[in-house]
């Protein structure tokens, strides 16, 4: 069950998009499906959510995204490019207004000294282009993966509420 924090930004989320005319998808990776779990616990959510990706390993954000090998292999998963890649390639694969990707190290363990455990990139793709913010969360792996889902739900719902 999601946080109550979470589905409250989703109910707002889901107001803004609905009366816009606006739909969202999420390519998650550290999140492990928290942001669309959060969007799909509002009733009334499948009247702007379209769905989302779960691509934890490599091979699915290259198959089901799109994200370019030549992208992964230089980069690395948990990079800014992975995430802009993942929220373009959930936008136009899914047909959304609005795509929103994290890729992170949630933690315990994987993290090292160029890419600590708790840093995460939120992705985000529309209609005007693409952005990324990087963040580094300090809490253990449930924390961690709750603040990146809540910095990219604040995010959709930021841009939604200015989206033209």
């Amino acid at each position: 069950m999601a946080a109550a924090a979470l589905v409250e930004l989703a109910e707002r989320l889901q107001g803004i998009c609905v009366g816009r005319g606006l739909t969202v998808a999420t390519a998650e990776s550290c999140t492990g499906g928290l942001i669309a779990e959060a969007i799909t616990s509002v009733p009334g959510s499948s009247a702007y959510f379209l769905g989302g990706v779960v691509s934890y390993a490599d091979a699915v954000k290259a198959a089901v995204l799109g994200v370019p090998d030549s992208v992964l292999a230089a980069h690395g998963a948990v990079s800014a490019q992975v995430a802009l890649a993942m929220a373009s390639g959930g936008r136009e694969r899914l047909g959304a207004t609005l795509c929103v990707s994290t890729t992170g190290i949630a933690g315990p363990d994987g993290g090292s000294e160029a890419k600590p455990v708790g840093l995460t990139y939120v992705g985000l793709a529309w209609a005007g282009g693409t952005d990324v913010r990087k963040l580094v969360f300090a809490g253990d792996r449930a924390a961690n993966r709750d603040s990146a889902a809540r910095a990219a739900l604040d995010w959709l719902v930021e841009l939604a509420g200015g989206a033209s």
